[in-house]
């Protein structure tokens, strides 16, 4: 019978925490909590369960997840954001694993709430994460802050939980405004620190491609207005990607 750690980064997660850590009770055998210092009562609210809190300065998406899963005291972890939470059946697909471990790591869904609606088409859905994986066979990479879990070995196969995790995302379209210009500066910069170009083609191709992905291929228009909103700034978020790395390099020259 394998334990697991429950692992969760947050800061200022003060209405969405508790849900977090009421879906993990029963699954897992410890939860550690790492925080970028809070200034709402996220702490507080994390104090009233069994969980180790530790603070710890922002370090970046990647290098913080990867902080956060060394504390932990169980190689297998299940990896949530303050934001997040275990649906029934994921929760008890979960459960299941203690005693059939197969893979080093395994895929499920996650379901978005986007102001005021569960998101059910568009690329956001069915949005696959690996976030149940065995820490020594895996870690965080990616390029911030898009973070995502890899296999140390390419040729380990992954398996698939049924069930969602529960993402309660924007509660309003400035929320959500406001995420895209931040991520779309981090990722600019991290793209220039890599080295990466913002030719015009990918400034005028990758946002009509990301539209048409969203709102027809993926039937993002069966969500409504929402669906819509979403795909446009799916589409937004790439262009100024891109416009601020050309931007970057322009300014840096």
């Amino acid at each position: 019978m394998i334990k697991f750690s429950g692992v969760i980064i947050t800061y200022n997660e003060e209405q969405k925490i508790e849900d977090c850590l009421k879906s993990l009770q029963h699954v897992v055998d410890e939860i550690v909590v790492v925080d970028s210092f809070s200034t709402d009562k996220t702490k507080s609210i994390c104090e009233t369960y069994n969980v180790r809190f530790i603070e710890q300065e922002f370090l970046g998406y990647v290098a913080q997840k990867n902080f956060a899963i060394a504390q932990a005291k169980y190689d297998y972890i299940i990896s949530l954001d303050g934001d997040e939470a275990l649906s029934e059946k994921l929760h008890q697909s979960i459960s299941n694993l203690k005693s059939n471990w197969k893979f080093n790591g395994y895929y499920s869904n996650r379901l978005n709430y986007f102001c005021g609606q569960w998101i059910k088409h568009t690329t956001w859905y069915p949005d696959r994460k690996l976030r149940v994986f065995d820490r020594r066979k895996a870690q965080w990479t990616g390029i911030d802050p898009h973070d995502r879990i890899s296999l140390i070995n390419k040729e380990d196969k992954i398996g698939y939980l049924k069930g969602d995790i529960l993402h309660r995302n924007y509660e309003t379209y400035s929320e959500f405004n406001k995420k895209v210009e931040l991520f779309t500066t981090i990722s600019a910069e991290s793209y220039y620190k890599l080295g990466k170009k913002a030719p015009l083609y990918k400034i005028v191709i990758n946002p009509t491609w990301a539209f048409f992905q969203s709102y027809i291929l993926k039937l993002g228009f069966l969500d409504g207005l929402n669906g819509l909103v979403i795909s446009v700034q799916t589409a937004n978020t790439r262009f100024l990607k891109y416009a601020k790395l050309r931007q970057l390099y322009k300014q840096r020259s």
